[in-house]
């Protein structure tokens, strides 16, 4: 049974040695104390259960084997101080005590009789060693501790007095401010805390409590330290001595500032994460292993539309997401399944597809985390989008605008998930934008889609014109809305560049979001890009079209213009009108060009046209009609023939039932007719009329070019006429009694009151024509006056004069009627005109006919009279006059007529060389010099023709 409590408790002693008294001593510190007694028998066992540290006290007596008491202690003190060492003496020699007590012995016991008071003596002293040793202990350990209080670089200490008064600082203390610290002052008053008021009453009030002997802690600012401000978290504790009293105030202090900073700014950062959490579009949800809900995310309704209570009322995750979302497996084998995709229904019963991923977590009580992100809008579009590629394909295949509006409503709805829908192209023709396509949804909620007009005044029209897509989340509150009884609500506008606009619309409000109105556009800019496709394909193949159109009309043209060089040529070479007409015919058929050429005239006496000359495959057509000239309808030659005008029929088979030339036509595959005039300087020589084989054989180029060829032909025609004029010697002159205030003669005589005559004697040049009258029973100068007046007279030239009348030459500005009877081979002998009346003598040539000239002067003329006609021979004179004239020049016939007209050859003569000269603007030896040539010529055919007839 051990005693009352004793200070070697729990004590380890190591007793050296083999004195009696060891083991009595072992024995009563077992038996009274709490201590265990370890025994040794030797100095060397002893230093080593010393080394091992399981030792609180050593017990020896003096002499030991080999070596003495006090070399052992010596022994353990090279190996420790603090193991207390207590030495027992036989006897008491003072030398073994110095020497122990030098060497460090906690007590020195003599050991004498009665044996159990020396026993007692040196259980006492142990005790004491033990109790002593361990207070030293505490005191080294203490004192380490405060050290290393004291001298923490990371702790401002300061120890204060048993006043308050500050008796040291250390390091860490001095860092906190950038001044010395002075000793012996109140810690509050110190320049860590006097800054602000509240921080010293703060500080001095901790201290207080402290010299009251109460622990205390505190948290102090100090704004002064700048931004952010400075916090210090402040613990003072009295320090008492063993005895109970207190013997200075211990301060610590720790700058808190970056915790504090990093507690704000994690509590600022659980706020941002809570307003993420409550505003996220992704919702957050923890279950257990069960699937029972540990945390739901504040903004689940953003996708579910469910409140959190409402979500953990519906009990485990798998009512929310499904059962066997995922494999627990695998799960397991990765810790984080990414991606699953699946389909949830919301509070209003929409569906929903969802990515999800699932985490291994270990959160409060939850073991599994789900993200859910909403994915609807995206697999929406991803949809839309592969529609829309599909219409994209279906667009390269269409061929018209109204079959890519036709795809754009079908796979509308597909696209936009809208159901109502219409498509307006633009009419450049109108102006106009018509419905090209229409849903029948959009016919139902809006009605028939009439035109609308390319203004602002409507909306398709407003879009189309400005060009902007225009959406509506209420139509009904758009100004331009032309049908306010329209279901539609939701609606948008959207051009398709220069082709029209697109409408898509909904009855439902708000059917336009961001991802509609997206696909809306791109929608449309792949309809206007496959509109632009089919516009550009279309002006290709126009132009294709046109230049084949072109290739073939230039090829016709050339083989054409081929024929025409050669009808050229062999016109000019032809001798007779007969050869003209065969050789035109013929030409115009050769190498298939055309299937029926003929040239006919106008038989007055019938008023039909007569074939004179043909060529082609004529298959008895011309027996099989009759041409009477008539008015339209009737057979193209003849069409022709009444009008003088070009008839051109491209299609034969047209009006078949109409007009029976054409069954006869059809019937020897004439298919297209062109007819046209043969006119020259306003007379008819004939209608030429060419079949083809082909529909629209002649083009509007090939009918200029067919209608310059009969100009062409009728010159060559007149050219044969005025030719055989010139050669035949037996004439027919007639005479025409005019009335006509317009001819320019019978102007002048009825303005001036006086008679005027033309005998001959007009000549052509660049600026008009020149014609000699003899004034008679009247005053040259009022001709020359009334002449003046005349637009068509542009300049009067007085040859001679005298009492009664004279000569003058009259520069007009209008062709005379003696060049046009040339044209023709007919010869304008004289014309007299008087106030009254104007007569007009005519010689026309036996190769012509007479009712040609006649027609000619009677299309000239108001009103013509036939006086008288008669036949005439004039081989000789003729012969002369035709001889001499040809050898003469233009400039010397208007020389000899000027003289001849101004009385140079009269005797005396009437005008000088000069004056002549004069008139014509000429030098006077100029003159002389035309006068002899033209006598000289003339002689020269008179004479010469004489000789010739005489020699016959």
């Amino acid at each position: 049974m051990t005693g009352p409590a004793s200070s070697l408790d729990g004590a380890r002693v190591l007793v050296t040695g083999a004195a009696e008294w060891l083991d009595e001593l072992g024995a009563t510190l077992e038996s009274t104390t709490g201590a265990s007694v370890h025994a040794v028998e030797t100095a060397a066992a002893g230093l080593d259960a010393v080394r091992n540290g399981a030792v609180d006290c050593v017990v020896t007596p003096d002499g030991l084997p080999a070596t003495t008491g006090v070399e052992y202690l010596r022994s353990i003190r090279t190996e420790t101080a603090d193991v207390p060492v207590v030495l027992g003496a036989a006897d008491g020699d003072e030398t073994v005590a110095s020497e122990a007590i030098a060497a460090g012995v906690a007590d020195y016991v003599v050991i004498d009789e009665p044996i159990d008071r020396a026993i007692e003596r040196v259980r006492t002293s142990v005790e004491d060693a033990v109790r002593t040793a361990r207070a030293e202990s505490t005191r080294r350990e203490r004192a380490r501790q405060f050290d290393a209080v004291f001298h923490d670089t990371q702790t401002a200490t300061w120890v204060l007095d048993d006043e308050g008064n500050l008796e040291r600082a250390n390091r860490a203390a001095g860092e906190l401010v950038d001044e010395d610290v002075p000793t012996g002052v109140p810690f509050w008053e110190l320049p860590w805390w006097s800054r602000t008021a509240a921080t010293r009453s703060d500080v001095r009030q901790l201290v207080q409590r402290a010299l009251s002997g109460t622990f205390g802690n505190a948290t102090v600012y100090d704004p002064s330290a700048g931004t952010p401000e400075r916090v210090v978290e402040l613990s003072v504790r009295p320090v008492e001595t063993e005895h109970g009293d207190r013997s200075s105030i211990v301060v610590e202090g720790v700058d808190v500032t970056d915790r504090v900073t990093l507690e704000r700014d994690l509590r600022q950062s659980e706020r941002l994460h809570r307003v993420t959490l409550n505003n996220m579009t992704d919702t957050v949800l923890i279950t257990d292993e069960d699937g029972e809900y540990t945390y739901v995310c504040p903004n689940v309704h953003f996708i579910f539309g469910y409140t959190a209570d409402e979500i953990r009322e519906q009990g485990t995750i798998d009512e929310l997401l499904g059962d066997d979302l995922f494999d627990r497996e695998d799960l397991a084998a990765n810790g984080i399944l990414k991606n699953i995709e699946c389909t949830a229904t919301d509070k209003a019963g929409r569906e929903h597809t969802l990515l999800v991923n699932v985490r291994e977590v270990d959160i409060q009580g939850g073991t599994l985390l789900y993200s859910c992100r909403d994915i609807t809008k995206r697999k929406q579009r991803e949809e839309a989008l592969a529609t829309l590629q599909e219409l994209a394909r279906e667009f390269l295949y269409a061929g018209t605008h109204d079959e890519i509006a036709r795809h754009i409503v079908d796979d509308a709805a597909n696209v936009l998930d809208l159901d109502a829908s219409a498509v307006y192209l633009f009419d450049g023709d109108t102006n106009e934008l018509r419905p090209a396509a229409h849903s029948q949804a959009m016919r139902d909620h809006h009605g028939p889609l009439p035109r609308v007009h390319a203004d602002d005044e409507t909306l398709p029209g407003q879009a189309f014109i400005s060009g902007s897509a225009r959406f509506f989340e209420d139509v009904h509150r758009a100004d331009r809305l032309d049908n306010r009884a329209t279901d539609l609500r939701t609606a948008g506008y959207i051009p398709l560049g220069d082709h029209g606009v697109f409408v898509a619309g909904s009855d439902r409000m708000d059917a336009f979001d961001d991802v509609t109105r997206e696909l809306a556009d791109l929608l449309a800019a792949t309809a206007e890009a496959a509109l632009d496709r089919v516009s550009r394909e279309s002006q290709l193949r126009s132009q294709e079209r046109r230049l084949q159109q072109q290739n073939e009309q230039l090829t016709s043209l050339n083989r054409i213009n081929e024929t025409i060089r050669a009808i050229d040529r062999a016109v000019v070479q032809a001798q007779t009108r007969e050869e003209i007409d065969h050789t035109v015919c013929e030409l115009l058929t050769g190498d298939d060009r055309f299937s029926l050429a003929w040239i006919g005239a106008v038989d007055p006496t019938t008023d039909t046209l007569e074939p004179r000359a043909w060529a082609g495959d004529e298959q008895g057509y011309l027996d099989s009609q009759r041409f009477d000239v008539g008015p339209s309808g009737t057979e193209p030659a003849a069409q022709t023939a009444a009008t003088g005008d070009v008839t051109m029929v491209p299609s034969v088979a047209a009006d078949l039932r109409e007009d029976s030339w054409r069954a006869a036509a059809l019937t020897r595959d004439f298919m297209s007719v062109l007819s046209i005039p043969l006119e020259y300087s306003d007379l008819t020589h004939g209608v030429l009329t060419v079949y083809a084989d082909t529909r629209d054989a002649f083009d509007e180029t090939a009918r200029a070019v067919l209608a310059e060829l009969g100009e062409t032909i009728a010159a060559a025609l007149s050219a044969i006429e005025r030719k055989n004029a010139l050669l035949t010697t037996s004439m027919t002159r007639v005479e025409f009694e005019v009335d006509d205030p317009s001819f320019v003669l019978s102007r002048l005589a009825r303005t001036a009151d006086c008679t005027l005559s033309y005998q001959g004697g007009v000549q052509q040049t660049t600026d008009g024509s020149y014609v000699f009258v003899t004034v008679e029973d009247g005053a040259v100068e009022a001709v020359e006056d009334a002449a003046a007046d005349l637009v068509g007279v542009d300049g009067v030239s007085r040859i001679s004069a005298d009492g009664d009348g004279g000569v003058l030459r009259l520069a007009l500005t209008q062709p005379f009627l003696a060049l046009e009877l040339a044209d023709h081979g007919a010869v304008f002998r004289s014309a007299t005109a008087g106030p009254t009346t104007t007569r007009l003598t005519i010689d026309v040539p036996t190769s012509i006919d007479v009712r040609t000239i006649t027609q000619l002067v009677g299309d000239t003329f108001e009103t013509v009279e036939l006086r008288s006609k008669q036949t005439l021979d004039q081989a000789a004179e003729h012969d002369i006059y035709a001889e001499f004239l040809s050898a003469l020049t233009d400039r010397q016939l208007e020389v000899v007529q000027t003289a001849y007209y101004s009385g140079f050859f009269e005797s005396p003569r009437e005008s000088t060389g000069e004056d002549v000269a004069a008139t014509l603007d000429i030098s006077p030896p100029a003159f002389y010099q035309h006068v002899r040539t033209v006598q000289r010529k003339l002689f020269t055919a008179l004479f010469e023709e004489r000789n010739a007839s005489a020699a016959t």
